[in-house]
């Protein structure tokens, strides 16, 4: 729910250069905080998260058109800098597959990269109060609450038409063909104002949010068990790792 699935050549272009430079503006502070960082341990990491994000943004829930981000388990896992940088790799191999436009890759790396980067400081602030997968569940929910709220926000500034969210450029369409002939109909789909719009986003969208939620809960749950040093907070990662190393050593 929380992504432009607009095609290319709807949004009027200085939405699509703004929403260019403010990624690239993120992109190289991105570049220059993760320099430092240990590369050999984070880079294989954000190949495997990237991958996993594809995967799951490509596999369509059909009866409520949802798929998951898995935005939050990337924000845990890399942190916002790396998460970020995630976003932005994603987003260009879904475009090339059709998933959204390439003029919109910009967009929608500003609202993948804000629900990675939220997703991961909201749960590092749940986790000092809940266990891990509670702290898991209700980050994922509040977080793609959020940025859906801030995809809603786009559509609405952009004055674009709600219904290419669903179904592209064919949502436009007035004629419905058929097999013996052409039918003039009214297609309701290319009628749907903003509030119709949301209403069913924000009605479906909570479905999903809950089956990313319960998804997003096992996963940081087993990794809470099995390596709790994955899911700290870069200041404590270092002291977690060693702590486990340790405990595997005995």
């Amino acid at each position: 729910m929380s992504h432009l699935h607009i095609p290319d050549g709807f949004i009027p272009p200085f939405w699509l250069l703004l929403g260019f430079i403010l990624t690239a503006l993120m992109l190289a502070i991105c570049l220059r905080r993760v320099r430092g960082d240990d590369r050999a341990r984070r880079l294989p990491r954000l190949g495997i998260v990237s991958a996993l994000m594809l995967i799951g943004m490509s596999a369509e829930i059909a009866i409520i058109g949802y798929h998951v981000n898995l935005s939050v388990i990337a924000g845990i896992l890399l942190g916002p800098w790396l998460g970020f940088a995630a976003a932005f790799l994603v987003n260009i191999i879904l475009a090339l597959f059709g998933h959204g436009g390439v003029t919109v890759i910009g967009l929608n790396t500003l609202i993948l990269g804000a629900e990675i980067m939220v997703g991961g400081k909201i749960f590092h602030a749940f986790k000092s109060r809940f266990k891990p997968r509670a702290s898991a569940a209700l980050t994922t929910f509040i977080t793609l609450a959020l940025t859906t709220t801030m995809m809603l926000a786009i559509i609405a500034l952009t004055q674009i038409q709600p219904a290419l969210q669903f179904s592209g450029p064919a949502a436009n369409a007035p004629l419905i063909q058929f097999e013996f002939g052409t039918n003039e109909i009214e297609n309701p789909v290319a009628q749907l104002d903003l509030a119709r719009f949301a209403a069913l986003t924000y009605g479906f969208g909570a479905i999903g949010w809950t089956i990313e939620a319960a998804l997003t809960s096992l996963v940081i749950g087993f990794f809470s068990r099995a390596r709790p040093d994955l899911i700290e907070s870069d200041a404590r990662a270092q002291l977690a790792q060693e702590d486990y190393l340790g405990t595997r050593a005995n």
